[in-house]
């Protein structure tokens, strides 16, 4: 039997609280909306790139989400020690190019990790906690990066939206 990402479960819906249980719901809400784009698919459906010319596919934007969560998060924000999942000096776009369908289960598992790491990390530090990044030398703060993760994962989802029509005419949230 092939393999196919599973359907998500969707994250509880919050419409009335305080601002950092609603970012984190807009995050979740926004994880999960990428794995429902994968749902069902198999390895070489994943890997496929199916808005030409770009290079995009849906394994190549569960990759590169992985290591922005583990960038932002872990890196970043709880100071974490860590090498990059995909990305090397030789292949600075690893996450979207080195891709094997035969790896496409440990990549949503290392996805599924990597979103429970990060929340993980974050637990106990205050919308307010700073980091200075490390290339751009300014301080930003945790609510920061929550309000650019929500934008990323908007953007990539979109993207995601339209790889999964081109692979089996799938579409909508």
């Amino acid at each position: 039997m092939t393999w196919t990402v599973p359907e998500p479960t969707p994250p509880t819906t919050t419409y009335v609280c305080g601002e950092r249980e609603m970012l984190e719901s807009w995050l979740d809400f926004h994880r999960t909306t990428l794995l429902r784009k994968c749902a069902g698919l198999d390895g070489d459906q994943l890997v496929r790139r199916s808005v030409e010319p770009s290079s995009l596919s849906l394994l190549g934007l569960v990759r590169h989400l992985s290591e922005v969560e583990r960038w932002w998060f872990r890196r970043n924000v709880a100071g974490e020690d860590l090498a990059e999942l995909y990305c090397t000096p030789e292949s600075e776009d690893g996450d979207f190019d080195d891709l094997d369908a035969a790896q496409a289960q440990a990549d949503v598992e290392r996805f599924l990790a990597e979103c429970a790491l990060a929340r993980t990390a974050v637990l106990t530090r205050s919308l307010d906690d700073t980091f200075v990044h490390p290339r751009r030398g300014v301080e930003m703060s945790l609510r920061w990066v929550y309000v650019h993760m929500i934008e990323e994962y908007a953007r990539h989802n979109g993207h995601a939206d339209l790889l999964r029509e081109r692979i089996d005419g799938r579409a909508g949230d």
